[in-house]
């Protein structure tokens, strides 16, 4: 199993943050360090420092660091146009030396694209432009050095494209997830190379799992999908500790674990993941919510990490 440290920025971090969780992270042995894509904070609590921007996190973050994977849980399809957003990631894959991740979604947060004049539409044409996106970034990135590309979509329309810059990293990783039970399965299995269940119960992966792979032989795809998760994690040596950790996030323990949380003690964690890797899954995405808490970090890398 995998480990990678998935941090939610809107809640209120500065890039300071973000590089000491990061640098903790890489120094750890975890696998990535993950992102999420928001501008507005989710729940009650100060907005401050205010969003940071993505991409331009993980772009500084690809000169500051040397190992760790980086990227997104989920860039949202209504934040950037195909073409800009296909040359960013393919500058920070190449800044970093080919250590990014695109995860990409169709988006679901009203409020912040009301806050920020971002056009919200209705969640059918959302998913119709997610799949134009995938479809165009995709392409942009496997068009031969010297080729063009076009595109003539319904909500997009690329015209002789040099499709410069190429990523170092040939494919970029793409990661689709969420709970969806047809479109989403289907985006997976024909443009993803990582499925990720975010947020659920251990018991109701498998099914999802099960409806990509599904999605995946109707297609006829022969490459294998790598299947993730997603959880939050809220791991100390006592159960001070724990209810601790858990109420610095204005949570429960006992409500974290009942539904797929990494909760408890190192001895725990390492039982919980288990289970997730019976589920199906390869890499686990562990939500750190406190980032000034960089001992919750280096806790699981010690004694949580070696013993899976």
């Amino acid at each position: 199993m995998r480990l990678v440290i998935f941090t939610e920025p809107q809640q209120g971090a500065s890039h300071d943050d973000l590089l000491r969780v990061a640098k903790a992270a890489e120094d750890g042995g975890y696998d990535g360090f993950f992102r999420s894509d928001h501008y507005l904070r989710m729940g009650d609590g100060s907005p401050l420092p205010g969003p940071t921007d993505a991409w331009i996190t993980l772009a500084a973050l690809a000169v500051q660091t040397s190992r760790i994977r980086l990227g997104t849980l989920v860039s949202s399809a209504t934040f950037r146009l195909p073409g800009p957003l296909a040359i960013a990631v393919a500058q920070v894959d190449a800044m970093s030396g080919g250590r990014v991740e695109f995860g990409l979604g169709g988006g679901w947060f009203e409020s912040e694209h009301t806050a920020y004049g971002i056009p919200f539409p209705p969640v059918g044409e959302r998913f119709d432009r997610l799949e134009e996106q995938l479809e165009i970034i995709t392409g942009l990135w496997s068009t031969p050095a010297g080729a063009t590309y076009d595109f003539d979509g319904k909500h997009y329309r690329v015209t002789d494209s040099p499709a410069l810059p190429k990523p170092v990293q040939t494919p970029v990783p793409v990661i689709v997830g969420g709970h969806g039970k047809k479109r989403t399965p289907y985006l997976a299995a024909r443009y993803a190379t990582e499925f990720n269940v975010p947020f659920s119960k251990i018991e109701d992966i498998p099914a999802q799992y099960a409806r990509v792979s599904a999605a995946a032989e109707a297609l006829g795809r022969t490459e294998p999908l790598t299947y993730s998760a997603a959880a939050v994690l809220c791991v100390g040596r006592d159960d001070a500790e724990i209810n601790r950790r858990a109420a610095a996030i204005g949570r429960e323990a006992d409500e974290m674990r009942a539904n797929g949380g990494i909760v408890g003690t190192p001895a725990e964690a390492v039982e919980t993941i288990k289970r997730y890797a019976e589920a199906g899954a390869s890499r686990l995405f562990l939500q750190v919510l406190d980032l000034s808490d960089l001992d919750h970090i280096d806790l699981v890398a010690a004694e949580v990490a070696p013993k899976l």
